[in-house]
């Protein structure tokens, strides 16, 4: 029997994922373009070091989280992978605590007996 609350779940992973993904890819594009100002401004040294942390640092893992919510939220929608859709879950609450990601967690946890 298929109930609202893995559809909800998987909705809002879905929706916090893309988000990460958007934050990460953002993130990636700030160090590339942190990265062109600093070689403009003739400081070519720090072009080569200052970007690298701020992409691997914020940009990786936002996109190691927002894949993994998509992922979950996609396990959800199919009602497969119990397991996969509450990892999902549990990645879309970073960087911040989100309602997003605790109430997706709450609604996948509630809806296990409909996973396969």
């Amino acid at each position: 029997m298929k109930t609202w609350k893995a559809t909800t779940a998987a909705v809002l992973e879905l929706v916090a994922g893309a988000l990460h993904l958007v934050t990460g890819v953002a993130a990636f594009m700030l160090s590339g373009a942190l990265a062109v100002g600093l070689n403009i401004a003739g400081l070519s040294d720090l072009a080569a070091i200052v970007p690298v942390p701020i992409a691997a640092m914020v940009g990786l893992p936002l996109l190691l989280l927002g894949t993994s919510a998509l992922v979950g939220g996609i396990c959800a929608l199919q009602r497969r992978h119990w397991g996969f859709a509450l990892f999902g879950a549990i990645c879309s609450i970073p960087p911040l605590p989100s309602i997003v990601g605790i109430v997706a967690i709450v609604l996948v946890a509630l809806s296990r007996e409909e996973f396969e």
